[in-house]
Parts: C-alpha cells; structure tokens; sequence
C-alpha cells in the first residue's frame, strides 16, 4: 500500500481529459495504440491471439525486416560486437560500425557532413536545438511532427509556425523578421498523417533568397522518392540545395535510430554540443548495422520502388472506386479522413475483425482536428495483398 499524499493537488489532474478520451477509444473495441502482436510472421502479416492479420499500417515502407541481408548484418553485428555499446559516441560509444553508416549517408546524399543519431526523434531534437539558438529563428510548417515542437521548445530560438506547405505565407513571416540572428526553416519532404508532399523545390527558393537556412525532415520519404530513393529533395531536383536533411531508420532502413546530413562542413561541430547526442548512448551495433545493409538495399534495388508504388496506386485507385476520398495523392502512406472520432473508431475495429490491420488517428495528434484512418503501403505487399484490403473497405462500406 502506498501512503496517501495530503494537502496537494494531485500530479495526475492535468491528465483528466486524456484518460476520459482514452476510455472512450477502448470501450468501442480493441485498443487501438499500442496493439500486442504476438507474432510478426512476415514484413506484412502478423498474429493476434490465433488469428492472423494483413498489416496495412507498418511504416515498413520497403519491406526490408525480414530481408537476408539486413538479418545478417543484424546477426554478424551481435556475434562480433555484442548487444550494445554502453556509451555515448564522445565516451566508449563510436564503433566503426558507426563511422562507417555516416560515411556512406554523407556519399549517398552528397553531403560533407553526416551524424547518425540513437533514435530518428532525436535526431530531429538534437540538430535542431543545437542549430537555432537565443536570438536566432525557428520557422516551422504548422503541421511538423511532434519532435520538431520538442526541438524548438529545447532550443531557446523564437518558434515561428506558417501555414502548411504555404511558401507564401513562408515568405511573408520571413518579411517581417529583424535582420539580427540566424534564420532556419523547417518542413518535412512526406507528412506522415495526410500522405501529403512538401514543395521543397518553392521552400529552399524563398527560404534562400530571405536569408533563411532550409532544414527538411524526410523520414517517410527517403527510400520511396527520388532516385536511388534520395527522397523527395531528390525527386524534385533540389537536394544539392538543401541545407540540413534529417532521417530515420525505423521506416524504409528496417532498424531503429536516425541521421542528419548537411552540405555544411561547420555541421561536424554540433557533435560538441548537442546535448541529446552528447548524452545519449549509441546506437546498438545491431541496429546500426542492419541500417547499413539497409541502405545499400534501398540505393540497388530499383524494384523495390517499382513495387511500392504499384501497390499504393492499385489501393489509391481502388479506394476511390469504392467512394473513398483519400486526403492526397498516392503514396506510401494513404489517409482516409472520417466524418468524426465515433466513425473513425468504429471502423477501425470493424477493419481489425476483418483481418486487416490500419493506423487510427485521432486529435489532438492530428492537422485540424481530422479523425483518420491512416493506411502505409510497403514494397513487400502483393497485388493480391491489396486486393484483400480494398475487399475489406468494400465490406465496411457496406455493412
């Protein structure tokens, strides 16, 4: 038993309204975040309980965890290094392994400089925040993912938010800054809720010519656009002009940690003063690895994109057919807005019944408040794959 605490508010209280939203999702079925698969079976079907289910909300994007080459860095990796460093890369933490994965993502991207990070959120965190400082400017896109607002409240930079994908609302608020301090712009290639796509190509010119740094998230994106999947800066020609490029490893590289990449050789030094790179262990040998044997996958193996988007326009075609409006154009990830939480909810339990298992999402994690239901399409689904998943819409559609 634990004694009682008197005579003080309760440390739980501001979380009311969450727990009263969370009761409300589990009470119209299964738990949506945080699902228990008992077992992965393959890149697209998993077990729950004894039933098996067609994943169609892996960010798996190009199919790559169960791959030979990747299972093997993974078990070589283990058998010569162990299960982790046990240190961060300025104590015991920086392993050849390490230096060698920043060398070929600084090759890969034509950058002059490379770090790769423990997790991708903090990549995001510690470049950001090490970046943008006191008296300087953050000007994010409105719809940034999470990490991004948890890097500008680390650093001490005035946070600006301009409208989505808007480069004239951009170039607007830059217009009004103080010519004083360093001004760096933030926006992502792939927004991972709505699928939608970034018009780099208009960002890195009106950041550019306002005297502003551009930095582009492109987690989702990097290994499904652009040549040898380079990402959407590749796909629309302006990667070579893009200042800093950040990235994860838990999409299309099947691991987990992140990466940034600069054209900047003075990147090198945030390595001295970022604290979540500072004071973070390193990436398991393990995961890095993997990444690695991930990499070279992604930049050989053209037919894995071929697939991937085969895939995510058969879906996006047969969606659409059915009555579906889908939130933009076809990619890998493809979002259905609902008409309130309650449907949301409800049909993604129905969905779940069906064998077929979806992203559900709900404010407050969601642009203007939208119920969704969020579907990834991965380079390992077959045409027969989507088929089911279209078949299974068909059957919500009806009951």
């Amino acid at each position: 038993m634990f004694d009682e605490i008197k005579n003080a508010p309760s440390i739980f209280s501001k979380f009311d309204a969450l727990s009263a939203r969370r009761e409300a999702v589990m009470s119209a079925g299964e738990q949506p975040f945080g699902l228990r698969f008992d077992e992965v079976i393959s890149a697209t079907h998993a077990r729950i309980g004894d039933k098996e289910i067609l994943l169609a909300g892996s960010n798996n994007y190009l199919g790559l965890t169960y791959s030979e080459p990747c299972l093997d860095a993974a078990h070589r990796a283990l058998e010569t290094h162990g299960t982790a460093t046990t240190g961060s890369r300025l104590a015991n933490g920086t392993y050849g392994l390490h230096e060698a994965l920043e060398r070929e993502l600084a090759d890969y991207f034509g950058a002059a400089s490379a770090l790769i990070f423990t997790t991708g959120y903090q990549a995001n965190l510690a470049a950001i925040s090490a970046l943008a400082g006191k008296g300087d400017h953050l000007l994010i896109d409105a719809d940034s993912h999470a990490c991004i607002y948890d890097a500008c409240r680390l650093s001490e930079a005035t946070t600006i938010r301009f409208r989505h994908n808007d480069p004239e609302n951009l170039e607007r608020r830059l217009a009004r800054l103080p010519e004083d301090g360093a001004r760096l712009v933030v926006v992502e290639g792939l927004y991972s809720m709505l699928g939608d796509v970034a018009p780099l190509d208009e960002f890195v010119d009106v950041a550019h010519r306002n005297g502003a740094y551009l930095y582009v998230d492109e987690a989702h994106s990097v290994g499904c656009y652009g040549e040898e999947g380079r990402g959407v800066a590749a796909a629309q020609g302006v990667l070579d002009k893009i200042d800093f490029l950040s990235g994860t490893f838990s999409k299309s590289f099947a691991s987990i940690g992140g990466f940034c990449v600069s054209r900047h050789d003075a990147f090198e030094v945030i390595r001295l003063m970022s604290r979540p790179y500072l004071f973070t262990a390193s990436g398991s040998p393990s995961n890095v690895a993997v990444a690695h044997a991930a990499l070279n996958e992604i930049r050989t193996r053209e037919e894995l994109r071929t697939n991937l988007w085969a895939r995510a326009n058969q879906l996006h075609a047969g969606l659409k057919d059915l009555g579906f409006e889908p939130a933009s154009a076809p990619g890998p990830v493809i979002a259905l807005p609902r008409p309130d939480q309650e449907t949301a909810i409800a049909q993604w339990n129905e969905l779940l019944r069906d064998g077929i298992y979806v992203n559900l999402a709900i404010p407050p994690a969601t642009p203007q408040a939208m119920s969704l239901l969020r579907l990834s399409v991965s380079a390992a689904h077959s045409e027969a794959d989507i088929s089911q998943i279209i078949e299974a819409f068909a059957r919500l559609e009806r009951a």
